[in-house]
């Protein structure tokens, strides 16, 4: 057994397969790939890693399997797939992971192809576990992986106390060790037990508090949309695939990006914090459907279409359209009464939390500080956007056509 001391959970012991799954370089790659990604260009302390996470979900995982009675085969799975389920995250997390999808069909969580070799599926099956079943627990497969991904997972449990800890932003605060507590399968599915609607909520609150000031703060989507627009040019440019990506880390993806002419000056910008700025920054209300619903092609053809109107470098635009707000833990199930009832159709609270989600949303378009003027007026007028109550109707029409020529591409 190991004993090792966490900012988060004290003391946490690591024993059985997950010891032994410590030392690979699959998860000591997490060492290497920050939490948060770029939000420590706003908090300076934010500095914390995948690692320490894994070992937080690892640790809290280990404490619900104790509450459920889970043993034996069963449990080394669970926690197995707890001390694996970041293995999959590439530099700088969530960053640049869509990314990697549109060019591999992978998120995160698909981490089959990645722990069915080398040192993971040597400790796996020393100790007669399927990496199958594993990869399939993280993915949030069956009645166990819901305790690793889900609605009620221990991932969310540790990453939110774990991100307020270290940005010093006290609103993920949540008393995580009574929702552990309170856990129970009811029907094969995760749900709290009687008297904890409140506890349930405060996961929602937490959640909903911390994303304006950490999760969607305006510096960290700019830097984020910074470096995916420099890696997705890293990988159009060279001979990197998004495979060899997918297993870098922090510092690796840093150094190929200055490494290379096409992306060295955004490396720099991004290593100096001299970071573009708000050209447009737009509610939901003034945004229409039709930019709502772009993708990927629209949006760079698009930006092209603002840098020509703007008369500016194409390379100094960003459009960002961030996804529609969801709330997927109002779906948690919560005795009441001796029933058990979605929070949604029982706490006031959410809908409440959703207005507050669409009242924070932003579409935002980017520039160096010296164009944000011009770029911001092209904007308006290139999408049609509703700044001044008067919606510019033949952009729209253009969007529309334009979404149907793309399709889903």
């Amino acid at each position: 057994m190991k004993t090792i001391k966490d900012s988060v959970h004290d003391h946490i012991e690591v024993d059985g397969v997950a010891r032994d799954l410590l030392d690979t370089p699959e998860v000591q790659r997490l060492r290497r790939i920050k939490q948060l990604g770029t939000v420590s260009l706003v908090y300076p302390s934010a500095n914390h890693t995948r690692f320490e996470h894994s070992l937080g979900v690892y640790h809290l995982a280990c404490e619900a399997l104790s509450q459920l009675g889970v043993q034996g085969r069963r449990k080394a799975r669970v926690e197995a797939a707890a001390m694996l389920h970041d293995v999959g995250h590439c530099p700088y997390s969530h960053n640049v992971e869509e990314l990697v999808y549109r060019r591999t069909g992978k998120y995160h969580d698909d981490v089959h192809d990645l722990i069915a070799e080398g040192a993971v599926d040597d400790v796996l099956r020393e100790h007669d576990i399927s990496p199958e079943s594993v990869a399939d627990l993280v993915a949030g497969e069956g009645r166990f992986g819901q305790i690793v991904s889900g609605e009620l997972d221990v991932d969310r449990m540790d990453y939110l106390v774990r991100d307020a800890h270290h940005t010093g932003v006290p609103y993920g605060t949540i008393d995580h060790e009574r929702l552990v507590r309170e856990l129970t399968f009811v029907d094969g599915e995760l749900v709290l037990a009687e008297g904890n609607v409140q506890a349930a909520e405060s996961l929602l609150v937490a959640r909903a508090l911390m994303t304006p000031p950490v999760y969607s703060h305006h510096v960290a989507r700019i830097s984020k949309s910074m470096l995916r627009r420099a890696t997705e040019r890293l990988l159009d440019e060279t001979d990197r695939t998004a495979e060899e990506l997918r297993r870098m880390d922090d510092p690796g993806l840093l150094a190929a990006l200055r490494g290379t002419e096409a992306t060295a000056a955004t490396a720099r910008r991004l290593c100096e914090r001299d970071l573009f700025k708000r050209a447009l920054w737009v509610e939901l209300k003034d945004v229409p459907e039709s930019v709502l619903a772009v993708n990927h092609d629209v949006i760079r053809e698009s930006e092209r279409e603002i840098a020509d109107a703007a008369g500016v470098d194409p390379d100094h635009v960003v459009l960002d359209v961030p996804d529609r707000p969801t709330m997927t833990e109002s779906t948690t199930r919560v005795a009441v009464a001796g029933d058990f009832r979605r929070l949604d159709e029982q706490s006031p609270l959410v809908e409440a939390l959703r207005a507050a989600q669409r009242s924070q949303w932003r579409c935002g378009v980017y520039a160096p500080a010296d164009i944000t003027g011009r770029v911001g007026q092209a904007a308006v007028e290139t999408l049609g956007l509703d700044i001044d109550g008067t919606l510019v109707n033949e952009r729209r029409s253009e969007w529309n056509a334009r979404l149907d020529e793309f399709g889903d591409r």
